[in-house]
């Protein structure tokens, strides 16, 4: 066989065709493939994810009117995995109306990203760990963020209402009646939250109730009694509930598959709903979630909720693991600014403050505040409030399973940070221990360990009362 002098041999053919075979398409292509995509929607925000095996880049322009965000991306094909994004969307998403995708010239995607209200993105990359690949982020931040703290008040406003209507009906008091009554009593509740610039204090005409020439000669209808001048108001204690970990983050995973960050979310669900219903010292309780569904919540976000909703206790919910089966039993950590108390403590510390890395935070973005949650230490009462919150509850788990460490722990937990709220980090049990993942998936073991937490959480405010504050009700 004769060969060209200019073009190549049979062998070099060959040769070539091999190395094809060996590389495959994604490797010999220009730009990179598409993984996977994720929608995490949630009232704080909603995430937008696109897994490839390069980095992307993107540019965003943003239009206010009506408000989207459209962004062009660069080096990928318009592929099945950017099609599905818009399968993914969810109709109750808070944020996103829709979503299109279309192929522009050569590998450039441009994605339309149609808002509900008017949004703050922020677009950034996240480079390979855990198990994920390359990662173009965009969180979708509203403007107009509700107040948590506007909402709780508002929750036990509405508790108040639901209670009176209640009481009257019971009394057989006439609605109009006890309106006229409550009309002209005091309200220190809405004094109070017209003063901190909540809602104007209402200013009713009172009028003298009109009763009907047919009902002359008649019983009067009973009236509400009207409360005694200068009553003591409520002091409303708020425990902040931290479930660990989620969207992006599915912390530890047990050997059945188990996720931590979803059977924490549970328990979460079910200590909420015991401390809403629960009165300490005749204060009422009510708990709020940094997180309340399936989304990633930084660690110095976490802290800083805590804080704006000027939070009396902070409990942050996981569930541990180790890179053997044996291990067993729940654990209570508080903080520590001299080291840990074990290595094991340590060494759970590192892991858990691992979290952004895996969960994805957009490093440009430098939040004072939230930088100051992540590096202030606390002060040396919160630590010794904190473990006397962690001892109170590890008296009640102990009841209900067995503990890890019969004694508090201590390590420098990220989300332990706040130097004005009592903290403390409770592994729930060992997730990578088949018995005990069992029992975090059943009902009962939820259940129980909801009760006994709030058991925990009651002993202490039984023997520590909440200092007063401003914010009374």
């Amino acid at each position: 066989m004769t060969q060209s002098k200019n073009g190549p041999n049979r062998r070099t053919l060959l040769q070539a065709g091999s190395l094809v075979l060996l590389l495959g398409t994604q490797q010999i292509a220009r730009g990179a493939s598409v993984v996977a995509v994720r929608i995490w929607p949630a009232q704080d925000y909603t995430r937008v994810t696109i897994e490839s095996d390069g980095e992307l880049k993107a540019r965003q322009t943003t239009v206010n009117v009506p408000p989207r965000l459209t962004l062009d991306i660069e080096g990928i094909d318009l592929a099945d995995g950017m099609r599905e994004l818009v399968g993914k969307l969810k109709p109750d998403d808070p944020n996103i109306a829709g979503i299109r995708v279309e192929q522009r010239k050569g590998k450039l995607v441009q994605l339309h990203i149609d808002l509900k209200q008017a949004i703050q993105p922020q677009v950034f990359n996240l480079q390979p760990v855990a198990a994920y690949q390359h990662r173009l982020v965009f969180d979708l931040y509203p403007v107009h963020a509700p107040d948590p703290l506007e909402e709780l008040i508002a929750q036990r406003l509405k508790e108040l209402d639901e209670a009176s209507a209640r009481a009257a009906r019971l009394l057989g008091i006439e609605t109009d009646a006890m309106d006229q009554s409550a009309a002209g009593a005091d309200d220190p509740l809405g004094e109070l939250l017209a003063r901190n610039g909540h809602a104007p204090p209402d200013k009713p005409i009172h009028t003298p109730p009109k009763t009907p020439a047919a009902n002359a000669g008649k019983t009067p209808a009973k009236t509400a009694p009207r409360p005694a001048s200068g009553s003591v108001t409520e002091r409303l204690i708020i425990v902040a509930l931290d479930p660990g970990h989620g969207g992006e983050d599915p912390g530890a995973i047990g050997p059945g598959g188990t996720r931590e960050k979803d059977v924490v979310l549970k328990v979460a669900h079910r200590l909420r709903d015991r401390i809403n219903a629960t009165r300490v010292n005749g204060n009422p309780m009510r708990a709020y979630l940094t997180r309340d569904a399936d989304f990633f919540v930084p660690l110095g976000t976490r802290v800083q909720k805590a804080q704006r909703v000027k939070a009396d206790l902070f409990i942050s919910l996981h569930a541990d693991a180790f890179m053997t089966p044996q291990p067993q039993g729940a654990s209570v950590f508080a903080l520590s600014n001299k080291g840990a108390s074990s290595a094991a403590a340590r060494w759970m510390a590192n892991k858990e403050n691992a979290a952004d890395l895996v969960g994805g935070i957009n490093v440009k973005v430098k939040d004072a505040t939230l930088q100051r949650a992540l590096l202030d230490m606390s002060t040396s009462a919160q630590i010794k409030d904190s473990l006397k919150l962690g001892s109170a509850m590890l008296g009640e788990v102990k009841r209900v399973g067995k503990l890890h460490k019969p004694h508090v722990e201590q390590a420098g937990f990220a989300v332990l940070k706040a130097p004005d709220i009592p903290s403390v980090l409770v592994e729930t049990a060992f997730i990578s221990n088949p018995d005990e993942e069992r029992r975090l998936n059943s009902d009962k073991y939820q259940t129980d360990l909801a009760d006994a937490l709030l058991k925990g959480i009651v002993k202490y405010f039984s023997a520590n009362p909440p200092l007063a504050r401003s914010r009374q009700f």
